[in-house]
């Protein structure tokens, strides 16, 4: 599986982006796919997952009401729509895809693939 994560950018402090996650390789509504960040200096951290359907989806609470994952199977992309964005939101966004669950986990553990990342940077 390979996946392409683009979207990122420089916005301001209120702003909003759509971060994309084009998936090839393997039939992309088999798997659940998630998107993790990492800001500087910290630990990579679980920020959204979602199911190989779409329907069961999953936040992080520091996102939770302003983060919506989706997913369109027939283009084998997920989504992170990010609305209300604040500076410490500021950091790298991976996208990843768990092979083994048809529900996305919390755990980098989980994930077996991951994309390369996009920078994701919010000004005060």
């Amino acid at each position: 599986v390979q996946l392409q994560a683009s979207g990122g950018g420089l916005v301001q402090a209120g702003g909003s982006l759509r971060l994309s996650c084009a998936a090839s390789g393997r039939t992309f509504g088999s798997y659940a796919m998630g998107w993790f960040r990492q800001a500087a200096g910290k630990e990579r951290e679980f920020v959204s997952g979602i199911s190989w359907s779409g329907v069961i989806t999953y936040y992080a609470d520091s996102v939770k009401g302003r983060f919506t994952i989706s997913r369109d199977n027939g283009k084998n992309t997920v989504y992170l729509q990010m609305n209300s964005l604040k500076p410490e939101d500021t950091a790298v966004y991976y996208c990843a895809a768990d092979l083994d669950s048809s529900v996305a986990g919390r755990t980098r553990s989980q994930y077996d693939y991951w994309g390369q990342g996009t920078q994701v940077t919010v000004s005060s």
